[in-house]
């Protein structure tokens, strides 16, 4: 039997994301945007933590959020690996483009956030995947399974003058 045109999977990628902005709006976070794009790159997730939540006299908070999609046992530590200086510079000057754009954010703190999702494809014949420790939040898509398995905030500085 042929494969069927890539067109006919899944944007993996882009399912992960899905996963990740969910989680976010769960926790209270508004979506700004998705795959903000300058020349230099592009931002998976841009997120505002609500002024209404927040203690008094702090500042509002915007995170840049880059969503690695991995399936699990892969060569780069669930996508960590990935996130090189080269990537944080990039990122860093995107961020810069996106408080550009919209100047009103321009004061708000602004952290860099990092997801990690693993993803298993879902075969009739096996058990679902046990995750360790538990997953933050799932998601089931097409025959595949995300898991958010780590969050982590403020991963990285700003490296947007090198």
């Amino acid at each position: 039997m042929a494969n069927p045109p890539s067109s006919h999977y899944p944007d993996i990628g882009e399912l992960g994301e899905d996963l990740v902005a969910q989680w976010l709006h769960s926790q209270g976070w508004k979506i700004l945007h998705r795959r903000f794009y300058s020349p230099w790159g592009e931002i998976d997730i841009i997120a505002q933590f609500p002024e209404q939540h927040l203690l008094v006299n702090s500042l509002p908070q915007v995170a840049f959020v880059e969503v690695k999609t991995r399936s699990q046992g892969n060569w780069d530590a669930g996508g960590k690996g990935a996130i090189t200086r080269q990537k944080q510079v990039k990122i860093g000057r995107t961020a810069r483009m996106f408080l550009a754009q919209y100047p009103e954010k321009a004061d708000y703190l602004c952290r860099f956030d990092v997801a990690i999702v693993y993803c298993k494809q879902r075969l009739k014949q096996h058990p679902a995947l046990k995750c360790t420790p538990e997953p933050l939040a799932t998601l089931s898509a097409d025959e595949y399974q995300f898991y958010l398995q780590e969050y982590l905030p403020a991963a990285f500085d700003s490296c947007i003058d090198e």
